[in-house]
């Protein structure tokens, strides 16, 4: 009966996400492979579905497995289902690590002050970096004659935008939480200084990668197994890492590339890159990081490859393209995200006049700008 009712409850949220979210995905290549012509369901797709269906799923694996003992205050179990700071977008909390906190979490004058830094660092870095990228990214990859240089500028400018755009929200996610008394996990670890890419996926999107590594890796055998399992292992998880992104197979193509990577790693590669000079280390981490946000930014995977092409293939009007595109605007945003990426011990993010200053900008750049809601609300 426990087991039926602990399968029953995972079917039901696997369900609602795969209702919501990929319903017209199945539809569409149902209709592609068999020829039919089933129409798609009007779906409206609920923000941040993919979030708060893992952390549901994670409290019922734990409350199966006896890791936790289950929530019978209905209200306590929603404040945990339903949380806002970080309901959204992320990190993905998971309910063994704030179930004390729930009930016994301290709201002090010096975690407030910590939170609120927190947020204003967050708030600047999605407004003052990642927004101000947006329209640069959108000139590249819109572009239908794109130049080497113009695609080469895009795809750092995007590399730099979904970084800030997503640590930015974390950090504020995190700084609210603190504000309220919680501690939630880091999300990011300067992923953009990885030297490999298990490495860099120890660093990025930390709460998505530990949440797969315990309820899905781990349960598959994890690395205690033959090689040929461990591969599979591999091949599954980020599988479903690149389909909980979104229903397209872009998504899919850039999840099973990591895969590719990690398993080239793991079967060996991993030793002979530490023998690289670290720069060569980090280069080649760098290179394999944006290529495949080529295709997690592009509007479908023909036009990924399209836009591949375009950084490397140079035409005529490079130096022009660059020319009419770029401003000191689009240069400064991108020389600052290159180098806050690297280190937040930077000593003018310890003075609290110059994090003030830097919110009270980022307020007036959003008062002035459009809509811009975060990158991963799709998600």
């Amino acid at each position: 009966m426990r087991t039926a009712l602990f399968v029953s409850a995972l079917a039901f949220n696997l369900g609602i996400l795969m209702y919501f979210k990929y319903a017209n995905f199945f539809i569409t290549n149902v209709n592609t492979l068999f020829n039919r012509s089933i129409e798609l369901a009007e779906i409206a797709l609920p923000i941040g579905i993919s979030f708060y269906t893992f952390q549901i799923m994670s409290y019922i694996i734990d409350v199966y497995k006896k890791n936790v003992k289950a929530q019978y205050n209905i209200l306590n179990l929603a404040l945990y289902i339903s949380f806002f700071p970080q309901l959204i977008a992320g990190p993905i909390v998971r309910y063994i690590d704030i179930e004390k906190q729930i009930n016994e979490r301290t709201v002090s004058i010096d975690k407030t002050y910590e939170g609120i830094k927190r947020f204003m660092i967050g708030f600047a870095k999605k407004v003052l970096i990642a927004d101000q990228l947006n329209s640069l990214v959108a000139i590249a990859f819109d572009s239908e004659n794109l130049s080497a240089p113009m695609a080469w500028i895009g795809i750092i400018a995007y590399t730099l935008q979904i970084y800030y755009d997503f640590s930015g929200y974390s950090d504020m996610a995190i700084g609210l939480g603190k504000i309220f008394g919680f501690d939630f996990m880091e999300n990011f670890d300067h992923p953009y200084v990885s030297k490999s890419i298990q490495e860099f996926w120890r660093r990025w999107h930390i709460s998505l990668s530990t949440w797969f590594r315990d309820y899905v890796y781990i349960p598959l055998g994890g690395s205690y197994c033959s090689k040929s399992r461990l591969y599979f292992n591999i091949l599954v998880v980020f599988f479903l890492t690149g389909f909980w992104h979104g229903a397209s197979w872009n998504f899919i193509f850039w999840g099973l590339y990591y895969a590719v990577f990690l398993i080239i790693e793991r079967a060996g590669f991993g030793r002979v890159l530490k023998k690289w000079p670290k720069f060569l280390q980090h280069f080649y981490a760098i290179i394999v990081v944006m290529i495949g946000w080529v295709f997690f930014r592009a509007d479908g995977f023909m036009n990924g490859l399209r836009y591949l092409k375009s950084m490397f293939t140079w035409n005529d009007t490079a130096v022009m393209d660059v020319i009419i595109n770029m401003n000191l605007q689009y240069v400064t945003c991108i020389i600052a995200g290159i180098i806050f990426s690297r280190s937040y011990n930077l000593k003018v993010l310890k003075n609290d006049y110059v994090i003030i200053l830097l919110f009270f900008v980022a307020i007036c750049y959003m008062v002035g700008s459009g809509f811009s809601p975060f990158l991963y609300f799709r998600f």
